[in-house]
């Protein structure tokens, strides 16, 4: 079923620029000191690829499906990449300690301890939570819009309802008339077809 595009459109983005963030920061991070391991540019390891390029790149295709997303299905099945790439960054590193035999996920975290502490968060703690977060609000939008159109692409009909004059109570001395009062009606169906 149809939902409004720009349903995932915020989060849909944020997640592509935090997948970008993710894969590409163990390369131009050492142009700020902002590394693990080694503090050169552009270093590829096999490490990097698991922990930072695959969840990142999976992250950037959760987003797309998220900003490109016009059913449920499709926003539904973006977060739960989203949900996937997040989760990864967030125990990658853990996982990470049963290949590795260095400390630190991807080698040890360069300079004093805020700033390992920065560099683990801005890796993969941190990036991974932001991640899981938006692509979790973006699932509660995704289940929560109003159908646009069925599944076999007929438009919805609205219900006709009709107005009917209520009855109206004048108080003693009151000089409106019946004709005066507008009619209610009810602007949304509470039926379900």
């Amino acid at each position: 079923m149809r939902i409004a595009r720009s349903t995932g459109v915020v989060s849909g983005l944020l997640v592509v620029l935090l997948g970008v963030w993710g894969a590409l920061i163990p390369f131009v991070g050492p142009y700020f000191d902002y590394s693990f391991g080694s503090n050169t540019t552009w270093h590829y390891t096999a490490d990097r690829l698991w922990l930072n390029i695959l969840p990142g790149a999976v992250a950037v295709l959760a987003g797309l499906l998220l900003l490109r997303a016009t059913t449920r299905r499709a926003g539904a099945f973006g977060a739960w990449l989203g949900l996937l790439a997040g989760a990864w960054f967030v125990v990658g590193p853990a996982v990470s300690l049963t290949w590795e035999r260095v400390p630190g996920p991807i080698g040890p975290p360069l300079g004093g301890a805020t700033r390992q502490m920065l560099e683990l968060v801005g890796y993969f703690y941190g990036l991974g939570a932001v991640v899981i977060a938006l692509v979790a609000f973006a699932s509660g939008r995704f289940v929560s819009r109003p159908q646009l159109v069925d599944d076999d692409g007929a438009g919805l009909r609205r219900t006709q309802v009709v107005a009917e004059p209520l009855p109206t109570t004048q108080a003693v001395g009151s000089t409106t008339s019946t004709s005066d009062v507008a009619p209610r009606t009810r602007r949304f169906s509470l039926r379900r077809r």
